[in-house]
């Protein structure tokens, strides 16, 4: 009940603030994560580069000054992804082992860069917090549920099913933080939305092309989200007021990660270079750049001699944008003007991995979700 009331009243504060926006500027949910907004909460961090290495249990963390692998260590089974808390005062990874048994979440203190005692959870695919930092979202893929979770100790507090949603795995907020899109990758089986105030699913929507949904963003202004779909080789565009689907963007073989620019004009996306998991190593691997305001690709970037760019995100100066290399056991280092890359050898299967710090009030999760 106490979360409840503390989350609601949150909600109204947030919703205000978004229509006082409206009347004197435009708004962007994005104005938060320039280069000169970092929060106190990171002064102290590492400058680093956390790869968690879904083969091979492991952790590498590149110093991105000289390019090179400093640490290595091991974390629970099946890392996926590294993410930021709400307060951005720990990096949590996320190990959802092979099964539904046997996940953990493991702390990183960004000051020291070094890993602490794990805590068990089941299949924590992925994580996510609230908006006002009350739950940590745990996102039990195999068990089609989100887990509400303390933000700190991970205790339990409530469960959301979502029995539809086959492959549940990514998702963003909308502008006020009432409800959350979560994109459901098997099966063609689309996207589901979360009522954030009733805690229930209120839609479930299927694309106009069976796919495998991946990674989402909200636009700058609030109103559209952005959908990559691996199989489909694009975005898709999705009206948040209305839950339905508006448009497409083509992009490259393997839509998948999505990173926004440190300016909030435009979105990074990671074409995997195979539409099939696992894919193969040196595949047709790219980075399309779509600009917000015309809703059109601006570059591409093919990475030379192949590659399979993934998870990942951009350094605080927004000079360089960070991705793993899913099938080639590399990590990639864009310019993000002229879109030059240069590879890190890291372990096996890289998947979401996180710059630190990164500019921002708070994290909504996954791999650097700033807001």
């Amino acid at each position: 009940m106490v979360f409840s009331v503390l989350r609601a009243a949150a909600f109204s504060v947030m919703a205000a603030a978004s229509i006082a926006t409206a009347d004197c500027a435009p708004l962007n949910i994005y104005s938060g994560i320039g280069a000169d907004h970092l929060s106190p909460n990171v002064r102290d961090a590492l400058p680093r580069v956390y790869v968690p290495n879904h083969a091979s249990n492991s952790v590498s963390v590149i110093d991105p000054a000289t390019m090179k692998v400093v640490d290595h260590f091991r974390t629970g089974l099946g890392p996926q992804h590294i993410i930021p808390a709400w307060d951005l005062k720990t990096l949590w990874v996320a190990n959802n082992a092979t099964a539904t048994s046997h996940g953990s979440l493991t702390p990183i203190d960004p000051v020291t860069g070094k890993p602490g005692k794990a805590i068990p959870v089941n299949d924590p695919y992925n994580l996510y917090f609230l908006p006002d930092g009350s739950s940590a979202i745990v996102v039990d893929e195999s068990l089609k549920r989100l887990e509400f979770r303390d933000p700190r100790t991970m205790a339990l507090q409530h469960i959301i099913e979502t029995p539809d949603c086959a492959g549940l795995n990514h998702a963003d907020f909308s502008a006020d933080g009432s409800s959350a899109i979560f994109t459901c990758e098997f099966r063609g089986s689309g996207l589901v939305k979360i009522d954030l105030k009733q805690n229930k699913v209120v839609g479930m929507l299927k694309l106009s092309k069976p796919g495998m949904p991946q990674d989402i963003r909200l636009s700058p202004d609030g109103t559209v989200f952005y959908v990559a779909d691996m199989m489909n080789g694009g975005v898709f565009l999705i009206d948040g007021a209305t839950f339905q689907e508006t448009g497409f963007i083509a992009t490259g073989l393997g839509a998948h990660g999505l990173t926004v620019s440190r300016n909030g004009t435009k979105l990074f996306v990671a074409n995997r270079g195979s539409d099939r998991m696992p894919g193969g190593p040196h595949g047709k691997g790219s980075v399309s750049v779509i600009d917000f305001a015309t809703r059109r690709v601006i570059a591409n970037w093919p990475i030379p001699g192949g590659g399979s760019p993934d998870m990942g995100n951009i350094s605080a100066d927004g000079k360089q944008l960070w991705l793993s290399g899913r099938f080639d056991n590399v990590v990639y280092c864009f310019n993000t003007e002229t879109g030059a890359v240069v590879k890190v050898p890291v372990g096996g299967e890289p998947h979401g991995l996180t710059v630190w710090p990164q500019p921002g009030r708070y994290s909504l999760g996954h791999t650097g979700n700033m807001r």
